[in-house]
């Protein structure tokens, strides 16, 4: 299965969390069309949440043509789905570099250090980029 993760402290409500990792996995070519996602019940069981949450995210990913319901089946992702456009992708970027300036803000890190971990982990990705579950940058 796929790393799905949440961060219950970051003030992004769980469902939301959910819909930016397919959408992120579907971006990075981890999931394809007509590759099954998990489950309702077994993506709420790994990742502690009320089958609910995932209801809603896999709801409006469904509303937004980045997944499929087939009967009896489960979800699987649309074929021929929509990549993510530049706008948005950079608007996920611009997100996640404003939540990192407030993280790096509250735990006391100067700007510098900040850029320093910044290229550090771009210079993993950019060797290793399994450890990011990701494809090599290029």
């Amino acid at each position: 299965m796929l790393p799905f993760r949440l961060q219950l402290d970051s003030g992004v409500p769980a469902y939301r969390q959910v819909m930016e990792q397919v959408r992120f996995f579907v971006a990075a070519g981890l999931l394809r069309g007509g590759d099954q996602v998990p489950s309702l019940r077994e993506l709420a069981r790994t990742l502690a949440v009320t089958p609910g949450t995932i209801v809603k995210a896999y709801s409006e990913l469904e509303h937004a043509g980045v997944i499929e319901s087939r009967h009896g089946r489960g979800y699987f992702i649309a074929e021929g789905p929509a990549r993510l456009s530049r706008a948005e992708r950079e608007a996920a970027v611009r997100d996640a570099a404003r939540r990192l300036w407030l993280t790096a803000s509250q735990v006391g890190l100067s700007p510098e250090r900040t850029e320093e971990l910044v290229a550090e982990a771009r210079a993993a990705a950019a060797t290793s980029p399994t450890v990011f579950n990701c494809p090599p940058t290029t």
